[in-house]
């Protein structure tokens, strides 16, 4: 696809087929087409777009992660007592006269 915005020509494509089917192809092209008529370039905002993505999926990695570094150790303080509790228990049962 070539266009031209602000005085500067560009070409790029869609995708690869079978992944962007011509339908497809064709919604693109007419979408783009009127983000060039607003003075929009459609390759900056596709850019943006991907960029917000990955910033989405880092942030979503950065709440798991800090998620488990802060519930982690508290889980490890529960299964700590709980062990001792447990060995505890079996130290101290009475046992059996012979």
């Amino acid at each position: 696809f070539r266009y031209t915005i602000n005085g500067k020509r560009k070409l790029t494509s869609f995708g690869k087929y079978p992944e962007i089917n011509l339908k497809k192809a064709r919604e693109i092209k007419t979408k783009w087409q009127e983000m060039i008529e607003q003075g929009i370039d459609p390759l900056e905002e596709d850019q943006k777009e991907k960029q917000k993505e990955i910033v989405a999926i880092l942030d979503k990695f950065d709440t798991l992660t800090n998620s488990i570094s802060e519930g982690l150790p508290k889980e490890i303080e529960l299964r700590q007592k709980q062990y001792e509790y447990y060995r505890d228990l079996l130290l101290n049962f009475p046992k059996p006269e012979i």
